[in-house]
């Protein structure tokens, strides 16, 4: 089964399993990555801090609800530890009105009894002109 595969794998394999799930609109896929703690945390570009499973399956339920995300991370720093690992990525995506944009992400996961998990996914605009390599078409 991939999809047990992925949510028992790595972290960079959870990191992996949350972009296909916001390029695929998977509400589903995307909340079961995320740790089971209530203390987790979401910030969306120029949002609201949001903990809890509530809040951030409704953000991400009102995003979602047009379509998948497609954006590309790449320029991948991490640092881990045996129980910790904090990514940060460049998301390429397109802006609304068709510019290439970019924005910087930062993920940490911890390892829990289920596997690596999300316990907080942070984005902001990125100051600058995108990449080149960065095509995606909506800005999240």
């Amino acid at each position: 089964m991939k999809r047990q595969k992925q949510l028992n794998g790595s972290a960079a394999e959870v990191e992996a399993a949350f972009y296909d799930a916001l390029n695929r609109a998977d509400l589903n896929a995307l909340m079961a990555l995320w740790a089971d703690d209530e203390e987790i945390v979401c910030i969306h570009p120029g949002g609201a801090r949001l903990i809890g499973h509530a809040a951030i399956r409704a953000s991400w339920q009102t995003i979602l609800e047009h379509g998948g995300l497609h954006i590309l991370p790449t320029q991948l720093h991490e640092t881990h530890n045996l129980m910790s690992s904090v990514h940060t990525v460049v998301e390429g995506v397109s802006a609304a009105s068709g510019e290439a944009a970019h924005l910087m992400a930062t993920n940490v996961y911890v390892k829990t009894p289920r596997g690596w998990r999300i316990v907080l996914h942070h984005v902001s605009l990125a100051p600058g002109s995108a990449q080149p390599d960065m095509k995606a078409q909506i800005l999240h």
